[in-house]
């Protein structure tokens, strides 16, 4: 069985490793397309064992909506594959452009959303979306609020709730030691508004001076943060960080004693998963969410949950952590435990090649 697989967040290394577990399947001969960068981000050469990471220019590049590959029709002749599988949402042009080549060559294709929240887009948008779900055999949903609006747009093929990516539970794993610190609570990401990392910085200044903060990430907040940490008072106690390469995440959460994800959310977006939850969990690190889009579905009952935006509620979880080590243990083992049995790498490739076995009978 010859798989294409089109995705441009596999330029992350840490992603690569989905990869290789799918290329572990004997029936199946896998080959990637990815840019050369998408953005600022800079194509990481990380897992590559089993399958073909073949580099291809995209036009458009950084542009969700309208990027596409200019030459994957060549590709496709190129490889012949039996099954195209679009990691792309449904209303992209990207998604369009393949799966009109997919259909050239009789391969039966499929598509990733993490969509979460119902909307109407301009054409040629809407063109898109609707091409997509007529002719698509198949689709892969990120969360439970995604499959429910495909299947109220009216796509009513095969729809499979798996993550677009797991951890490597070899590679994100405990630290075997944990050396005298100050406890210290950790956030990486975006450093934007529906990020909540202000919450953050307030819920800690009414925490004890014994409290630090890391924060790993860039965008348009920074600013405002680093001046909202010098008005509370925690200049010598929260560090800003530049975004991580995936491949230094590990290292960082194994720096934590908890990790906080307290997004909120805005009329255009909610958390479509939060994926350095499951990183953070499968490194012992205890977690905290607030209740924003599939967070709560993530964490289950392996972490600590709050209100969207509530400051007070937020620095009690970590107040509870602070004083209670067995907690701290009880979350960190339940925490691991949650992603070996969810969320790993091996786990979501196994269940795409299921997917992709249905398409091919």
């Amino acid at each position: 069985m010859r798989v294409l697989l089109i995705s441009k967040a596999c330029v992350v290394g840490a992603y690569q490793r989905k990869l290789e577990e799918i290329a572990t399947h004997p029936d199946l001969e896998l080959t990637v397309v990815v840019p050369p960068r998408w953005g600022a981000l800079v194509l990481e050469r990380a897992y590559e064992r089993g399958y073909t990471l073949h580099v291809e220019p995209v036009a458009f590049n950084g542009h969700f909506h309208l990027h596409f590959y200019p030459r994957l029709g060549a590709v496709l002749q190129r490889w012949r594959p039996e099954v195209v599988h679009i990691e792309e949402e449904p209303y992209d042009f990207v998604t369009w452009h393949a799966l009109r080549l997919a259909q050239r060559c009789n391969a039966r294709a499929l598509f990733f959303s993490w969509q979460n929240i119902p909307r109407r887009y301009p054409f040629p948008f809407s063109y898109f979306e609707q091409y997509t779900l007529r002719q698509a055999s198949a689709g892969i949903v990120g969360n439970q609020e995604s499959l429910n609006i495909w299947r109220a747009k009216g796509f009513t093929k095969p729809l499979h709730l798996i993550p677009q990516f797991g951890v490597d539970p070899d590679i994100f794993t405990p630290p075997s030691t944990r050396p005298a610190r100050p406890f210290t609570v950790g956030y990486a990401g975006r450093l934007v508004p529906e990020k909540g990392v202000d919450v953050l910085l307030q819920a800690v200044a009414q925490l004890p001076q014994e409290v630090h903060v890391q924060i790993a990430g860039t965008g348009s907040e920074q600013g405002r943060l680093k001046k909202l940490t010098a008005q509370l008072g925690l200049s010598a106690r929260v560090i800003f960080r530049a975004t991580l390469p995936s491949t230094q995440m590990p290292t960082f959460l194994a720096g934590l004693d908890a990790f906080v994800l307290p997004s909120r959310t805005q009329s255009n977006w909610k958390e479509q998963f939060g994926r350095v939850l499951i990183e953070a969990m499968a490194c012992g690190v205890p977690v905290i969410g607030s209740e924003c889009g599939e967070i709560p579905n993530v964490i289950g009952d392996a972490g600590l949950i709050f209100p969207e935006g509530d400051v007070a509620a937020l620095s009690a979880h970590l107040q509870k952590l602070l004083g209670d080590t067995e907690l701290r243990r009880t979350l960190s083992a339940a925490g691991r435990l949650r992603v070996l049995e969810h969320y790993t790498q091996k786990q979501v490739a196994e269940e795409t090649v299921e997917v992709y076995r249905s398409l091919v009978g």
